[in-house]
């Protein structure tokens, strides 16, 4: 029997719904290894934060003593899921899905425990599907059904075109868990419909119902919308330590608490006080997001590298000086021909060829000043900036007392 600390440990925090909760917490207290399900489309080969908040959870109950089948999706991710997708989204060939796949593994396992996780390709039971067993599977379900996915429903509301496909996807994704008779499947709040769709059937094939086990949103580093790559507001598990470190400093101080509570195991009671705090202004938030930004970076870079990190960040983010080794880039007519911007100094300074270019890093957010990413081209520079170019090239802006712009301080 479990206690209630663990308990609450495992479907209070960082959760938010599980169906049905009262059948899973029966599941867990029997005692009884459980086949927890993890599924992933190796559509992209990079994992970042918002993924560990479903992964730690797995983690979680791998030390309790559950199993983990991690289903490397090389079939759906050839079809695309449609969550939140305004369109149909491109197939993916099989030399593409494999080399993420093996990038996705490699990440997954800086969190999940992998002599506690059984990974199988989705090919060992589609790969001998024929045209009889896929129209057998379609009958289970009907149009109308699917429609009522809230993805589906609003581009059939928009006039917008919904693939065969995309239909074909959650049952894919359903038929998953009857192959590998999972007792819980995990995701996103966005993957609700499919997770509910392997339980209906399952128990439509004479199995148990697997629980749905349902994760928060993790939302990213601009403080509005969901961590993604593509939003290029996400932190990456494989950042370099100053980088995770440094983004994580940038969050807003609204996401603080959230943040501690969904990718850290500081204690509850802690939490509450450090809400408190925070509510009557007793506490500095930088000195939270610091412990925060130290704790997280820890876990992916260990100890020494965190500190490393810290000691970056307060030296060349909080205190201006300048890194070990910088170029240096000077502005001659700094004050005299009005403001430099960061497009041209990028130019300038040979970082890009052309403005295309420039513009490209700045989109895909390899550009920040004074340890804040940028997200305009029209930024103005003035003397003293530290630009930072993807994860190792620094820039210090200079004045037009500098005239050799190749030079470096040590």
């Amino acid at each position: 029997m479990l206690d209630q600390e663990t308990l609450h440990k495992i479907t209070g925090r960082a959760v938010n719904q599980i169906i049905v909760e009262e059948e899973f917490t029966q599941l867990l207290q029997t005692g009884k290894p459980l086949r927890l399900k993890m599924g992933f489309d190796p559509s992209r080969p990079d994992i970042h934060l918002g993924h560990v908040v479903g992964l730690r959870k797995l983690r979680q109950l791998q030390e309790l003593g559950h199993q983990v089948i991690l289903i490397v999706g090389d079939w759906t991710a050839q079809i695309g899921d449609p969550s939140d997708q305004s369109a149909t989204r491109p197939m993916l060939t099989h030399e593409e899905v494999v080399s993420n796949a093996e990038s996705y593994m490699r990440q997954f396992f800086k969190v999940v425990d992998q002599t506690r996780t059984q990974a199988v390709w989705q090919s060992e039971w589609f790969g001998k599907f024929g045209l009889a067993d896929v129209i057998s599977l379609t009958r289970r379900f009907t149009v109308a059904q699917f429609l009522q996915r809230d993805d589906f429903a609003k581009r059939c509301s928009a006039h917008q075109p919904i693939a065969i496909t995309e239909l074909l996807y959650p049952l894919l994704q359903a038929y998953d868990s009857v192959q590998i008779e999972a007792d819980v499947e995990f995701g996103g709040t966005d993957q609700m419909f499919n997770l509910l769709v392997g339980r209906e059937l399952q128990g439509m094939m004479g199995q148990r119902p697997q629980q749905c086990f349902l994760m928060p949103i993790l939302v990213g580093t601009d403080g509005v919308q969901k961590m993604s790559k593509s939003l290029n507001n996400y932190i990456a598990v494989e950042d370099h330590p100053n980088d995770m470190y440094g983004k994580i400093m940038s969050l807003p101080d609204t996401l603080i608490m959230e943040y501690y509570e969904y990718l850290t195991d500081v204690p509850d009671n802690e939490l509450v006080e450090m809400a408190k705090a925070m509510q009557v202004q007793s506490v500095n938030p930088m000195e939270l997001k610091k412990k925060l930004a130290f704790d997280i970076t820890s876990q992916f870079h260990g100890g020494a590298e965190s500190q490393q990190a810290e000691r970056y960040f307060e030296g060349v983010v909080q205190r201006k000086e300048t890194p070990e080794s910088v170029e240096l880039f000077s502005a001659p007519d700094l004050h005299k021909d009005g403001p430099l911007y960061i497009l041209e100094t990028l130019i300038q300074s040979s970082v890009a060829k052309s403005k295309t270019e420039a513009k490209r890093l700045i989109q895909q957010g390899a550009v920040e000043v004074d340890g804040t990413k940028v997200t305009s081209d029209k930024l103005e520079l003035h003397e003293g900036n530290l630009i930072k170019i993807g994860k190792r090239r620094y820039m210090k802006i200079v004045g037009n007392d500098n005239q050799d712009r190749s030079k470096e301080v040590k």
